[in-house]
């Protein structure tokens, strides 16, 4: 969110860090969703992410370097748009699922706004008070896709167009927990002193309880996971699911931590 593929002080240096710590230097493709960076990071916030999943899939497939598979690397939302690319198109195979700060049971409040966008983020925070769960804004609104009120969870599982349904919160599809069995590893990065997603706790699967912004449902106790809807139970008891830890803000890291936690997942 308000950030793009090709900047060099955040996509552009990891790009860097990995070419220079990974030997031989990686083949790296950072995934522009339209046809300049302008169109990237508007598409970040007003394009619909069912329509970016295609988009992504598509390129995917048709990149002849990716044929034998590839590693995905998701920052934020990008976390939770990664795994919706692995549940929806196995082909070509998705290795390691690595997600650095994505919401996966969504948000509920909305954060700060990164970099120069304060008017879009005030504009953003305007429609979800209006209503987020509105037909005209979950297909042209980003944040709104993956916005979770605990307190309306019946309109949330019936009118959320993404987050829903990647979840099964909806009709349940087979295919969405066939193919995410199929990664190596999911690898999932919560950040201790997030001050941009809420609850950060969504970044391993955690949420509010139905109706109570005060208590927290962790993943092991969640539906999801009982009933082993996505396969995240299944990955975890085959040590498959990886929980890590940064005791930062959002998206805050060095170097050497990336290298530490990222680099073994992203070799092989």
């Amino acid at each position: 969110m308000g950030d793009s593929c090709c900047n060099p002080l955040s996509i552009g240096s990891i790009i860097k860090l990995i070419e220079k710590t990974i030997t031989p230097s990686p083949y790296i493709l950072s995934l522009r969703i339209g046809n300049n960076i302008v169109e990237d990071t508007s598409n970040g916030f007003f394009m619909n992410i069912n329509h970016q999943i295609d988009y992504v899939c598509k390129k995917l497939e048709a990149n002849k370097n990716l044929s034998q598979g590839y590693h995905s690397l998701g920052f934020s939302q990008g976390g939770q748009f990664f795994r919706a690319v692995a549940q929806r198109c196995p082909n070509p195979p998705m290795l390691n699922l690595i997600s650095i700060g994505g919401q996966h049971q969504g948000v509920f409040g909305f954060p700060r706004c990164p970099g120069d966008n304060v008017t879009v983020c005030n504009y953003i925070r305007d429609l979800l008070r209006f209503g987020a769960y509105e037909t005209i804004i979950q297909d042209h609104l980003v944040q709104a896709e993956y916005w979770h009120d605990p307190h309306q969870e019946e309109e949330y599982r019936k009118k959320s167009i993404f987050l829903a349904d990647i979840n099964q919160e909806g009709t349940f599809n087979e295919l969405y927990k066939t193919n995410l069995l199929k990664i190596r590893n999911m690898i999932l990065v919560k950040f201790l002193k997030d001050t941009m997603v809420e609850p950060h706790e969504s970044e391993w699967f955690g949420f509010y309880k139905q109706g109570d912004t005060s208590t927290i449902i962790d993943l092991k106790d969640s539906d999801l996971y009982k009933n082993d809807l996505l396969g995240l139970k299944q990955l975890d008891e085959q040590q498959r699911l990886k929980f890590i830890e940064s005791n930062t803000d959002h998206l805050q890291f060095t170097d050497a931590w990336f290298i530490e936690n990222i680099i073994p997942y992203l070799i092989g």
